[in-house]
This record gives structure tokens, sequence and C-alpha cells, in this order.
């Protein structure tokens, strides 16, 4: 074989490898009466319906979740996107959350972004 073959189909086999997880570019929490407003910006590159940012959650320092936010459809051509997540109630006390995100491929990010409440 040709070594020019022999690099794309290392390229192609590798591929998926290369994708990475979804990235929170920013989340924004405020609190309205009893309850809280979760706004996520995410980037990832999404190709379509077969790999896409499916989804953020929150949790709590123990690793419980408080909230989640599903994906229904890819974001293509809208990158980095914001959604939000309105009504959640967190537990007496909580001073600090955790936002972590989700692919269709790859599952949950191993990373989180920490953020402090201002009651």
């Amino acid at each position: 074989m040709n070594k020019v073959l022999l690099l794309l189909i290392s390229c192609l086999i590798a591929g998926p490898a290369w994708a990475h997880p979804p990235e929170i570019k920013d989340v924004r929490i405020k609190k309205t009466g009893m309850v809280w407003r979760v706004d996520v910006t995410l980037e990832h590159g999404d190709t379509g319906w077969d790999h896409y940012a499916d989804g953020w959650e929150v949790l709590d320092a123990r690793g419980n979740r408080l909230a989640h936010r599903e994906l229904l459809h890819p974001h293509v051509n809208e990158q980095p996107f914001t959604r939000a997540l309105s009504g959640v109630v967190f537990p007496d006390g909580t001073r600090e959350v955790f936002v972590r995100a989700k692919c269709s491929v790859d599952g949950w990010s191993g990373q989180s972004r920490k953020v402090k409440l201002k009651p």
C-alpha cells in the first residue's frame, strides 16, 4: 500500500478519537423568588443527529443531580449555543454547584464547571 492510502486509513480509524467533549463556555445562575434559572453556553463539534451535545446537568458537591437539561437536536450551525432551565430548586444552604455536559457519542464529560451561588 502506498503511504497516502495508509495515512487515509489511519485518519478514518482514529477520527472518532479526535472528537472533543462539549465545552462549557459560560454558566449563569440567577435566583428569582424561590427558584433559580440556569443558563449554560456550550460549544461542541456537532456533526448532526449521529453526534451532538445532548444535555447538561447541575450537581451538588457530592455529585447528586439537582437539575438536568436534555438537548433534543444538534446545533451544527449554532456554535456556541446557550440553553436555559427555569424553575430549578436548590436545597437550602447550597452555596456552589457543578455543571457538566454530555454528548450523544462520548457520554458525560469528565470535567465540570464550579459555580458559586449568589443568594
